[in-house]
């Protein structure tokens, strides 16, 4: 783990970027909260599938599309009735 300033970061980002590949760099920063320098894998980024649903979902709840549970009911027989549907 490496922790640097602002002004090294700034100097040598090549030097911190390459080492973000194999450890864990923070850069510390005056009166904020560090900044955690990691790579990001594949799986750190949705697909175009999720994306797309994600907006179909957000398309579906604002035109009403949506099924509700029921007063009293529970999350069982709630996911039964909509088994059904």
């Amino acid at each position: 783990m490496q922790i640097i300033s602002t002004r090294e970061f700034r100097a040598n980002q090549k030097k911190y970027f390459d080492l973000a590949e194999t450890e864990t760099v923070f850069v510390a920063r005056k009166n904020a909260r560090p900044i955690l320098i990691s790579v990001a894998d594949d799986d750190d980024f949705m697909s175009n599938e999720e994306l797309q649903s994600i907006r179909q979902g957000l398309d579906d709840i604002k035109n009403g599309r949506v099924y509700k549970m029921k007063e009293e009911e529970n999350l069982t027989d709630f996911l039964n009735r909509m088994e059904n549907v």
